[in-house]
C-alpha cells in the first residue's frame, strides 16, 4: 500500500490530492491567482485532516513540475522537495501538459495540452490516446497563440483542445475548423491524474530524489525579461 500526496501549482489554481495505490482518496482545488504559498499548506492540512492520513504515513509526494506560471511553479516544486526531503520518500515529477491530456485519453482524437503564459503566449504539446495513457507527440513548447494554431491548421487532424490556454485566446483557437474545446472542467492540471500516473511510476520506480526535481519553466521569468530589456 502506498499512499502518495499530490500536488500542482502551475496554474492560478492550487491542485491538491491524496490517493492511495492509485485511488484519489480526497482533493482540493482552490483558485489562488498568485497567492499558491498561502494557499497550499492549509489546503494540504485540510486533506489531510478530511482523509485521515498522516504526513508521516506518506510513501512517496508527486508534483506537477509544469511548463507553468513561475511564481506559483516555484511554490509547489519547492514545497515538495521538501516534503519529500522531511519524510525521507521519493519525489515523482510530472509535466502538468501531461496532468491536462491525461484525463482525455479515452477519446480517438489528437489532444492539445495548452496552458496560460502570459502575454499572448501560451505552453504546449500535443499527444495521441494510447492504451493506458497518452503519449506525448511533440515537445513541450513556448509561444505565440497564433503559431501553435497555425501548426494545428496545417497538420489537418481532428483535435481536442484542453486548458486555460484556450480560452485566453479565444480569438485565435476560434479560428479551427477541425477543433472541439475540452471545456472548462478540463482548464487545469488534473490532481487526479496526477495520483495516476505517479502512481505507476512509482510502482516502476521512476522517481527522483528529493533535490533532483526542478521545474520545467521553458522560459526566463517576468522580472529576468524585465532586467534584460532594462539592460
Amino acid at each position: 500500500m502506498t499512499l502518495m500526496l499530490a500536488i500542482d501549482t502551475a496554474t492560478p489554481r492550487v491542485a491538491v490530492a491524496i490517493g492511495e495505490d492509485g485511488r484519489v482518496l480526497g482533493s482540493v482545488y482552490l483558485s489562488a491567482r498568485r497567492r499558491h504559498a498561502e494557499a497550499l499548506v492549509p489546503a494540504i492540512a485540510y486533506l489531510c485532516e478530511q482523509t485521515g492520513v498522516e504526513l508521516r504515513q506518506l510513501g512517496a509526494v508527486a508534483v506537477g513540475v509544469g511548463p507553468g506560471l513561475f511564481t506559483g511553479l516555484r511554490v509547489g516544486v519547492t514545497t515538495a522537495k521538501i516534503m519529500g526531503q522531511a519524510l525521507e520518500v521519493p519525489v515523482v515529477g510530472v509535466s502538468s501538459l501531461d496532468l491536462v491530456a491525461h484525463p482525455l485519453r479515452f477519446g480517438g482524437q489528437m489532444i492539445a495540452a495548452v496552458l496560460d503564459a502570459r502575454r499572448h503566449e501560451v505552453f504546449h504539446a500535443r499527444y495521441r490516446p494510447v492504451s493506458g495513457g497518452v503519449q506525448l507527440v511533440t515537445e513541450y513548447r513556448v509561444g505565440p497563440a497564433v503559431e501553435l494554431v497555425a501548426e494545428l491548421e496545417a497538420g489537418g487532424e481532428d483535435v481536442v483542445l484542453a486548458g486555460d490556454g484556450v480560452a485566453s485566446n479565444r480569438a485565435a483557437f476560434g479560428a479551427l475548423e477541425r477543433a472541439v474545446d475540452a471545456g472548462r472542467e478540463f482548464e487545469a492540471p488534473s490532481a487526479t491524474a496526477l495520483v495516476e500516473i505517479a502512481d505507476g511510476r512509482v510502482g516502476r520506480e521512476e522517481f527522483s530524489a528529493p533535490w533532483d526535481v526542478a521545474p520545467l519553466y521553458l522560459r526566463a521569468s517576468d522580472a529576468e525579461l524585465a532586467w534584460g530589456n532594462r539592460r
